[in-house]
């Protein structure tokens, strides 16, 4: 089985590597010529275009920033792509996206099943990032192992468009979770704790979370650098702003996090980390939250 992937930016790009890691056939494409030969040096072939690169494939993943560049690969790689050919989708995309696109897939043959993944950067490199599939269970069973590849826990959470409902949901907690973290340490900081020990405290806490144990240490550092930007974040609480409306559930907490979030690109950028958002707080107070001993980046 030959797989291509396309999209090797920085979570795509440790996908691809797991994959060619662990003995895949795998041929790669990136806009960016410097990261398509970085994974020809781990034993990839490289195609010059994601057409060229589908047509000679079996299956092919995509890891893409909006759904408007999925739906413009797609359109690039459908008409070589093979009857029977399956595309999964490690992109995060809204639900009537994945169900649009996948549409227009089956239209040509292609059949999607979508694999987005949540965890962050530091534990797709690891190979123990958490893959969240929805589609046929057959494309389940059949891209399990280079699933198992990429990730360390993987979810089948049902027909197509349910990974995209839960991975929004994990998103909207890790924001909302962030600013909270952000508070509570301008809290021990204002308080008079020194933050080393009060980050260790909270960890060992009731009040402690995977973001808290994790981005919480570069807030600390003072790089921020996450490896998501604002822009993403905003995309991401859009969509869990309008699950929202769907569904029938006031989403408080998500639409504090969404204004916040804005008020974060209006003063960083929308390329700035998403962690950055705790700098609000810092330069609203003139305070800084800096402590000694964490790392610039998760590792």
């Amino acid at each position: 089985m030959r797989y291509g992937y396309i999209g090797l930016g920085n979570l795509g790009g440790h996908l691809a590597a797991r994959l060619i890691e662990a003995g895949f056939e795998v041929t790669v494409h990136d806009r960016n010529p410097a990261l398509s030969e970085r994974h020809r040096a781990l034993g990839a072939a490289v195609a010059p275009s994601a057409t060229a690169l589908a047509a000679e494939v079996d299956h092919v993943f995509t890891c893409l920033p909006s759904p408007q560049i999925s739906e413009n690969v797609l359109a690039q790689i459908l008409p070589v792509m093979r009857p029977g050919a399956h595309w999964i989708e490690n992109s995060t995309l809204g639900r009537d996206d994945i169900l649009r696109l996948g549409q227009l897939a089956s239209e040509q043959g292609v059949r999607l099943m979508e694999a987005p993944v949540t965890g962050g950067v530091h534990l797709a490199a690891r190979g123990e990032i958490t893959v969240l599939t929805g589609g046929a269970r057959d494309l389940y069973d059949t891209h399990l192992p280079a699933l198992q590849a990429m990730g360390g826990r993987i979810f089948h959470m049902g027909p197509l468009g349910s990974a995209a409902v839960i991975k929004v949901i994990t998103n909207m907690l890790a924001f909302i979770h962030l600013l909270a973290d952000a508070e509570a340490l301008m809290l021990a900081k204002r308080g008079g704790l020194d933050l080393r020990t009060a980050w260790e405290a909270i960890t060992a806490s009731s009040g402690s979370s995977f973001v808290h144990e994790t981005e919480g240490q570069l807030i600390l550092n003072g790089s921020y650098d996450v490896g998501f930007t604002m822009d993403l974040a905003l995309k991401d609480l859009g969509f869990a702003m309008g699950f929202g409306k769907e569904f029938g559930v006031p989403l408080d907490l998500a639409s504090l996090a969404s204004q916040s979030f804005l008020k974060g690109k209006a003063a960083y950028g929308g390329a700035a980390p998403s962690t950055q958002i705790a700098k609000l707080l810092e330069d609203l107070l003139g305070t800084d939250l800096r402590a000694e001993g964490f790392p610039a980046k998760l590792v």
